[in-house]
């Protein structure tokens, strides 16, 4: 069984025991989070309920992991012949949960 579930602004593809990152969620380790915007359900049968825009009644619970940060991306501005020159950094704050279940 899997579904697709709307988080953070982008649509995720989970199963149970599958382990998503997300954009972050607050929530403390080990604490239980449900996801209620599900847009698909899908079977091992190959039969699936779409939603429109979500499937009523349908929610994916999972255990939060951990909250860590992506990889450093680096924003380099330059404007050439005028001695101008920045770096910054930046670092997306994530969630990672483990999914336990997928309700109907």
């Amino acid at each position: 069984m899997f579904a697709i579930v709307q988080a953070g602004g982008r649509q995720e593809k989970v199963a149970p025991g599958a382990v998503v990152v997300v954009d972050r969620l607050d929530a403390e380790p080990g604490s239980e989070i449900t996801f209620d915007k599900v847009l698909l359900v899908g079977s091992e049968g190959g039969e699936f309920v779409a939603g429109a825009p979500y499937v009523v009644g349908a929610s994916v619970t999972g255990i939060v992991e951990a909250q860590t940060k992506a990889k450093k991306i680096r924003v380099f501005k330059m404007k050439r012949r005028k001695h101008y020159r920045r770096t910054r950094g930046h670092r997306t704050q994530l969630t990672q949960v483990r999914v336990t279940s997928i309700n109907v």
